[in-house]
């Protein structure tokens, strides 16, 4: 199995504040993985290192064997970094695309916090993520030279919102959508895109058992119908341990443990750090 993303000593540091210190990862391709770690151990910050909303203070992403991503301490930064590896990319070409240039790779994204366009409808929003894919330019679309692709668009964003139970909401604005058909849509929403590499922040955060429940079967089930990788954070052990093929566990902006579900519940560190000890009664 290859690599489909790779990350190799990503450091991310906020002024004198290490937020994902030296991180060493890799995802293969058609896995489902999961990243996991108490409250504020950096798994959001690795998200944003990934999908070029940070740039990380040091290390090398790479997606489908390629560096897209790569920086080393400069500036005041060389003189305040607090992670390792300072010098090993110093003489390599720093990397920095931006968010849309990421999603144009291929990869996408979901948000902790549901990010939909509050004025939009459910098609709208659907539509307008196709947009990324889009070959017009701003000389066509004033002439309307790009009609058949807007019409292209318009059919697959219709057939999308079918597959994924949502065409009955089409003109429905998105915020009006009950929170469990709000992630749904996100997710669609991302998955308009057309990525190899899916990125779920958090996507039963607010969902009651049951929807959490339905949400391991659709992860499955979207994995499956559009050949996905995936790469989530999650705090519901049940939907990870479930449906994850491997694990990372973060732990205050470092790796403490790695491995399959099983191997990473009995890990003692996992265990003392995140998943918390049983009490003698």
């Amino acid at each position: 199995m290859k690599d489909l993303l790779r990350l190799e000593n990503v450091t991310m540091q906020f002024g004198g504040v290490v937020a994902v210190n030296n991180l060493s990862m890799h995802v293969g391709e058609g896995e489902i993985v999961a990243l996991i770690g108490p409250n504020g151990a950096g798994k959001t910050t690795a998200f944003n290192c990934i999908t070029g909303v940070y740039e990380p203070s040091n290390g090398v992403i790479s997606y489908d064997g390629k560096a897209i991503i790569r920086n080393h301490p400069t500036g005041r930064m060389r003189k305040i970094y607090a992670g390792q590896e300072s010098g090993k990319y110093a003489d390599e070409k720093i990397l920095n695309p931006t968010p849309d240039e990421i999603t144009k790779l291929g990869i996408a994204r979901t948000f902790q916090n549901i990010r939909l366009f509050r004025s939009m409808t459910v098609f709208e929003n659907v539509l307008t993520a196709m947009h990324v894919r889009a070959k017009e330019n701003v000389f066509s679309a004033v002439l309307r030279l790009s009609w058949r692709e807007e019409k292209s668009m318009a059919e697959d964003a219709e057939k999308l919102l079918e597959e994924q139970g949502l065409l009955s909401h089409r003109d429905d604005l998105a915020t009006s959508l009950p929170y469990g058909l709000q992630r749904r849509l996100e997710i669609a929403r991302a998955l308009a895109t057309r990525p190899h590499l899916l990125l779920l922040d958090e996507p039963a955060a607010g969902m009651n058992p049951q929807e959490t429940q339905e949400l391991s079967a659709f992860i499955r089930q979207i994995k499956e119908r559009y050949d996905l990788t995936v790469l989530m954070i999650e705090h519901h052990m049940d939907l990870v341990m479930g449906i994850s093929d491997r694990i990372y566990v973060l732990d205050f902006g470092s790796l403490i443990a790695e491995g399959t579900p099983d191997e990473v519940q009995n890990n003692q560190r996992v265990i003392d750090a995140y998943l918390g000890v049983a009490e003698d009664v």
